[in-house]
């Protein structure tokens, strides 16, 4: 099972970083959080990427291009033009990137990965925030209902759009950003079968979060997972100061690698 990771926003309330890059390479304890969710799925056995790019999207590209450079000390012998690599910190990962457009929308995104993804179902998620997932509990979660797509929900203080859940957990109504009061939350995390590509259209204005999941629910095909961990997404300066003490102190619930 692929994994699509949005990437492309222009990430305005971390302006402060992401200036000259993209929010998924700013960075915590010295990594992008990009490769932190990476990890996060790779624990689990998924290797298989499509990053969705927008803005500055070649900065990501050359994370992955130069990936040794970034992660491995280095020789270059400029007579010989030849480059050898010590202590190789390489992972498991094949990578595609696409560029799906500098002002698309996240399900203009999406929908122009479906030809990457094949016939299987995929995971999606946002690439701006950690959790101590278990992404097998995950999978076998919509696996076990009769759904399109799961959602994993979180409840952390309310600024995000709110789930009206009823039994099985399945999602009756989705609703953006209301004010906060403790409700579950979309926290990204999803599981997705093909037919959810059937609830896209390829306009730049389309909002994954809005029409599509709206329909998802209201057809009776949306799901949710309710994680009771640690969930937190990185949207202002504060969330990254934060995210850094956690990791500089070894207390990062979402690090559930060990190397």
């Amino acid at each position: 099972m692929k994994v699509l990771i949005l990437a492309g926003g222009f990430g305005t309330r971390l302006s402060e970083e992401t200036d000259i890059r993209p929010k998924p390479m700013v960075e915590i304890g010295g990594k992008p959080i990009l490769w932190h969710i990476m990890k996060i799925y790779s624990t689990y056995g998924y290797n298989e990427f499509i990053i969705l790019l927008g803005y500055k999207g070649y900065v990501i590209k050359e994370y992955f291009a130069n990936y040794f450079l970034h992660n491995s000390d280095v020789t270059f012998n400029l007579k010989t033009n030849e480059m050898e690599i010590h202590n190789n910190h390489s992972e498991n990962w094949k990578v595609t990137l696409i560029d799906t457009g500098l002002n698309a929308m996240t399900g203009a995104r999406i929908k122009r990965a479906e030809k990457y993804v094949g016939d299987e179902s995929f995971m999606l998620t946002y690439g701006d925030g950690v959790a101590d997932i278990d992404i097998n509990k995950l999978v076998e979660f919509h696996k076990s209902h009769k759904g399109s797509i799961t959602m994993t929900s979180a409840q952390p203080d309310g600024r995000f759009g709110a789930l009206e859940i009823g039994e099985n957990n399945q999602v009756l109504k989705f609703k953006e950003k209301p004010k906060g009061d403790g409700s579950w939350i979309n926290a990204g995390f999803f599981v997705c079968d093909r037919e959810v590509f059937d609830y896209l259209e390829d306009k730049d204005e389309e909002v994954f979060e809005q029409k599509p999941l709206q329909n998802l629910a209201k057809d009776n095909k949306l799901y949710t997972y309710k994680h009771n961990g640690f969930w937190m997404p990185m949207d202002t300066l504060r969330d990254k100061i934060k995210l850094n003490e956690m990791w500089q102190k070894g207390n990062a619930p979402w690090k559930v690698w060990e190397k």
